[in-house]
């Protein structure tokens, strides 16, 4: 008669591997990506529960823009958030700088106390090239396939709160562009402005260009490691000693100010942080015949670039380097087309990182100070996405302080990150 056998299993091939929760992440509302094909060619495709499904298949248009012209475009927006924001200088009826107003947006982060029309003016600006790149270059043209992938992109980016991934082989500015709407008088005030931009609208992260490392989850720490990389003569009239002090609270800290600092320990196998926090120059150097490369060079002076980071991080990529990069590195922005803006972060994402924050634009000192303070604050305690307080603090900035350059700020990869603590971790 049938019977029930014991069974003992003495062997398990998978290793554990069949069990992998830290990996199970809530898929995000929309998936829009744009991959470059072979004759300079971009199809983009879209999924997601923010737009209709279509049976069998996703949302596709092969576009008509080419890569070249949609990068320089990119740039061409960067330089004129530099140009038309932050360097804007006021002027008397004589077209002469006003002595008491010198570049009034770039040395405070609050701008609560400037013109209302002066403000409107110029933001209105930004969110026309915003809206102008993504629907009027990117997603051009009149073909049938084109014009309904548009519509379906443009009704869900109208809505409000979805976490977007931007999985593109473009490096574009994301949070910096625009949703379309129709004018109305009310759609000209300062926060209907500000609320047409994709980083108040959405939680957005860029991925595509860098495959993030994937090994068990890392240990909850009850101290959170972390630490300050800085050239310590940047920044002496901002915020930045606060940040400093709130870094230090609670965790273990470690502080390097040189090259051979940050070469010691990103050799170091056993490189463990949760946050590490750049905040210093950064510059784009030539690299004939490829593009220009991002550098930054804390205290002494010397570069230190993606190349470095896989030099160095290669030999140990099974490691338990797992941080979130907040990349502050001031002066970063570049009109150049052919700069590459994102190879330090791909190397530090393909290496380890789990994600990368940084801004688009060279960013003035004191609101990137202010920024960094309110992000660190929200950040160490654990509570909290990297992808939900960079949403939130966009949207911040602006209703607090009428400052849209939250809005410039990135990330890549790592909107689901947190900082894991245990129990009695709290800081």
């Amino acid at each position: 008669m049938p019977r029930s056998l014991t069974t003992r299993v003495v062997q398990d091939p998978s290793d554990g591997f069949r069990f992998l929760p830290h990996l199970e992440t809530e898929p995000p509302d929309l998936r829009v990506s744009f991959d470059v094909l072979g004759g300079d060619r971009i199809r983009a495709r879209m999924t997601g529960t923010s737009v209709p499904a279509l049976v069998g298949t996703e949302h596709k248009a092969d576009l008509i823009a080419r890569p070249g012209e949609v990068h320089s475009a990119a740039a061409r927006l960067c330089a004129r958030w530099k140009e038309r924001f932050v360097d804007f200088q006021p002027v008397d009826d004589r077209g002469r700088a006003l002595r008491h107003r010198r570049r009034p947006y770039a040395v405070a982060a609050d701008l609560s106390g400037e013109p209302e029309d002066e403000l409107r003016t110029v933001v209105a600006d930004l969110a026309r090239g915003g809206e102008s790149l993504l629907f009027d270059t990117l997603l051009r043209g009149d073909d049938v396939r084109i014009e309904t992938f548009r519509a379906y992109l443009r009704s869900a980016l109208s809505r409000e709160g979805l976490r977007v991934r931007f999985d593109s082989d473009l490096q574009l500015p994301w949070p910096m562009l625009c949703a379309g709407g129709k004018p109305t008088a009310s759609a000209t005030t300062l926060g209907a402005l500000f609320a047409r931009f994709l980083g108040h609208r959405h939680q957005i992260e860029h991925t595509g260009d860098a495959y993030a490392w994937i090994g068990p989850p890392r240990t909850a720490q009850q101290q959170p490691a972390v630490s300050l990389n800085h050239d310590v003569r940047v920044g002496s009239a901002t915020l930045a000693d606060e940040v400093a002090k709130v870094l230090s609270e609670g965790t273990a800290c470690t502080v390097r100010t040189t090259y051979e600092e940050l070469v010691r320990d990103f050799g170091n196998p056993h490189l463990d942080e949760q946050l590490m926090y750049f905040w210093c120059h950064g510059e784009f150097i030539g690299n004939e015949p490829e593009p220009h490369v991002l550098v930054i060079r804390l205290t002494d002076g010397t570069p230190f670039d993606g190349h470095t980071v896989r030099e160095l991080r290669a030999p140990h990529r099974n490691s338990c380097f797992r941080p979130l990069v907040l990349l502050n590195a001031c002066h970063a922005g570049v009109s150049g087309a052919s700069a590459d803006r994102a190879f330090l972060g791909r190397m530090l994402i393909e290496h380890g990182a789990q994600g990368v924050l940084g801004p688009h634009i060279a960013m003035p000192q004191a609101f990137a100070a202010e920024y960094a303070l309110e992000f660190v604050r929200r950040y160490l305690p654990g509570e909290s996405t990297a992808g939900t307080i960079a949403h939130d603090l966009a949207r911040y900035f602006a209703a607090r302080y009428r400052n849209p350059l939250g809005f410039a700020y990135g990330l890549h990869g790592g909107m689901d990150t947190r900082l894991e603590l245990t129990s009695g971790g709290d800081v």
